[in-house]
């Protein structure tokens, strides 16, 4: 079965190693060795690093006289933005949803002010945890900086 460009991308770069190293590239074209300096392995790693970015699409090698640099090819990384942006913007638009939602749910009751939410809130339309008298509260919650055991003895 054949694997797509885009799993190839991601799992070329769910190595530390390697997003270092595409990193690197991301400022200039390297030769395997110059790539390899700040790494404590042997060239012999570098370079299987290297075969797996390059069968990922992530760089590419070319021949300068006595020079093999490494390029970085950004065609992948277009393919990769594009479907990053994507969900991005699906999850974006849930949390406008969402803030909406609060928003109408604050104008209903009043219980949370403007865009925030106030540490201990609930925005299910019930008052603010801590609010309600020691020992009165709902079973579940406790006022804020106590717990249950400590609600009931006061």
């Amino acid at each position: 079965m054949a694997v797509d460009p885009l799993s190839r991308a991601f799992a070329a770069l769910a190595d530390p190693t390697r997003r270092d190293m595409v990193a690197r590239l991301a400022s200039a074209d390297a030769t395997v060795n110059e790539l390899a300096e700040p790494y404590e392995v042997t060239l012999q790693a570098v370079s299987k690093h290297l075969k797996v970015l390059e069968d990922a699409g992530l760089v590419s090698r070319s021949r300068d006289a006595q020079r093999r640099p490494v390029h970085l090819e950004a065609q992948i990384f277009d393919l990769m933005t594009g479907w990053l942006e994507r969900y991005r913007r699906e999850a974006e638009e849930r949390f406008s949803r969402l803030d909406e939602v609060l928003r109408t749910m604050s104008a209903d009751d009043g219980s949370i002010a403007d865009d925030s939410i106030a540490v201990g809130s609930s925005p299910v339309g019930s008052s603010p945890v801590g609010s309600s008298p020691v020992g009165s509260s709902p079973v579940g919650s406790s006022p804020v900086g106590s717990t249950p055991d400590e609600g009931a003895r006061s």
